[in-house]
């Protein structure tokens, strides 16, 4: 075919980038909340998950999903979920990276810190894989409740070593769990459960059950074990299930089908059926629902991080799309609106760091009253808010690439994969409702206006805007708002904290412009409605990824 023309003012990928080196909201985030934080693992994950390798691993793990084998060649039901040899790399790389359960068994300077901005980067790569790791790492608090089950099982969990293989726990050098709670008539009216558990002995593992039942979302099937809920005769209860028997033989666990899901394709998501499935107990019987909770108190956080770590992928492809791209005599980062829009992203790429790391710094001290406090109300809080800002996000900055972020190949394809995978966090854990409601348990149950106001302290007087939010909301907090009002709560609350935060963090042009428009009203319903008089070559120039 002949040449008609020279292709020229098409962006080159970002690629081959240290992600940790070039976000500079993440650096002041963590020196603000772990002065003393070596940062070093960071620098070395960041060169791996901003690699040309890794985000073809990536492509390649979601291009290829995975795949339901429920019987062998000759007929036998194996229950098997195959995956492409880039998942099991970037598995290979995640639980190296320690972002599991390492957290719960080296220690160290603010562990749930270090390894929450490594989660933060590691989305930036690929979210998907990061389903089985979160939950891995979310088990632990659960699971100590069973001592035994914990004692031989705590050291695979925290292993830095992945091992895919279906096989008996002890002669495993890694180990990965997962959850099963909701079902079909119920979603998160969890206690509308049906499955139920039979006594069936007792053993080395404590009281042991027998399970039948289903599970309509069970993910991560390949995982070694899960914890579900189960019906017992004390009522729902949590249970340890295992994929393969302590005696080695396969549990009676049988995956129906995978999901067909808008994005996070390279997760195998399942429903499972259980007939006469073996079970231990975990905790109380019949205080199912807190004891599990407990393991999604930390994937709430994960869904916050994995969001904020989205956002700032996104914001980055854009923002190395229009340093390059010419339009109209000039580079569209030149261009007014397309300034407005990028530094409108920006802001909300770092205000959402800030709050996700700030709730990480409060697992790494939870003996401290004030953190405690802030651990039950940021939770709730930061998971709706971040991630209900996710898919609008994730829209505009695809709109900065026009159609070459609608396509699904190439360096910029992977906007069309921010895109479908943003509404997962903010459905998974628990919708947006169901967050809110979290919060006004939260509100009822410590001092919680006076840990807020010592929270938002620092930065009184930085800001007439904030003052102004900061001085109604003890008030409304005491008055703990109606269940139609709990929304607004939970977005207010969000937004006096991210601008704390950000008066401690940001530079003057970050939280200036924050307070301005978040709070002050200086913005419109869209990204890209900034004032006139917003510092906006700063605030790009901070988040750039170069």
């Amino acid at each position: 075919m002949s040449t008609t023309h020279e292709v020229f003012n098409q962006p080159v990928p970002l690629v081959d980038v240290n992600l940790f080196a070039v976000n500079r909201a993440m650096q002041s985030a963590l020196a603000f909340n772990a002065p003393a934080l070596d940062t070093a693992p960071l620098q070395a994950l960041g060169a791996v998950v901003g690699s040309g390798e890794m985000q073809t691993h990536a492509r390649l793990a979601n291009v290829h999903a995975p795949q339901l084998k429920t019987h062998s060649r000759f007929g036998h039901r194996i229950d098997q979920v195959e995956f492409h040899p880039s998942y099991h790399a970037l598995m290979t790389e995640a639980v190296g990276a320690g972002l599991h359960g390492t957290p719960w068994g080296e220690g160290g300077t603010s562990p749930h810190l270090l390894r929450a901005a490594g989660f933060m980067l590691f989305t930036e790569l690929e979210p998907s894989v990061l389903c089985p790791i979160s939950m891995s790492y979310a088990v632990a608090p659960a699971l100590r409740d069973n001592p035994a089950i914990y004692k031989d099982w705590a050291p695979g969990l925290t292993s830095r070593a992945y091992d895919p293989a279906l096989k008996v726990w002890r002669d495993k050098p890694g180990l990965t769990m997962g959850m099963g709670m909701t079902e079909k008539q119920g979603g998160s009216d969890v206690r509308a459960n049906t499955t139920r558990a039979e006594p069936a002995g007792s053993d080395a593992w404590g009281q042991r059950f027998s399970v039948t039942g289903h599970k309509w979302f069970f993910s991560a099937p390949m995982c070694d074990a899960f914890l579900i809920l189960a019906q017992t005769a004390s009522g729902l209860s949590c249970l340890f299930l295992p994929r393969v028997l302590p005696d080695g033989t396969m549990n009676a666990i049988f995956i129906q089908r995978l999901k067909d899901k808008l994005g996070n394709k390279a997760n195998a998501s399942s429903e499972v059926e259980f007939v006469g499935a073996s079970a231990w107990l975990v905790g109380e019987e019949g205080r199912g629902v807190p004891q599990i909770l407990a393991m999604g108190t930390m994937t709430r956080l994960d869904c916050a991080l994995g969001t904020s770590g989205l956002m700032r992928q996104a914001l980055s492809i854009a923002l190395n799309h229009t340093t390059q791209r010419k339009a109209f005599g000039k580079a569209l980062i030149d261009q007014p609106l397309m300034k407005n829009v990028l530094a409108d992203l920006a802001l909300e790429s770092e205000a959402s760091t800030a709050l996700a790391l700030r709730l990480a710094r409060s697992f790494d001290r939870a003996s401290d009253p004030h953190e405690q406090v802030m651990t039950r109300l940021l939770t709730p809080v930061a998971k709706f808010w971040i991630c209900k800002r996710g898919s609008h996000f994730a829209q505009e900055a695809m709109e900065c690439l026009g159609g070459n972020g609608y396509v699904e190949e190439g360096g910029e394809g992977i906007m069309a994969r921010i895109y479908r995978e943003m509404p997962l966090n903010s459905i998974w854990e628990g919708a947006g409702n169901i967050m809110a409601l979290d919060l006004l348990r939260a509100l009822r149950k410590a001092d919680a206006a006076a840990a807020l106001a010592h929270e938002l302290a620092p930065a009184r007087g930085m800001h007439p805007a904030l003052d102004h939010l900061v001085e109604r909301l003890p008030a409304r907090v005491e008055e703990m708002a109606t269940e139609m009002e709990a929304r607004r709560l939970a977005q207010d609350v969000a937004l006096a904290v991210q601008a704390a935060l950000l008066a401690q963090t940001a530079p003057t042009a970050v939280f200036g412009a924050f307070c301005e428009s978040r709070l002050g009203g200086q913005w419109g319903h869209s990204f890209g409605s900034l004032g006139a008089g917003t510092d906006f070559d700063a605030i790009i120039h901070r988040a750039l990824p170069h």
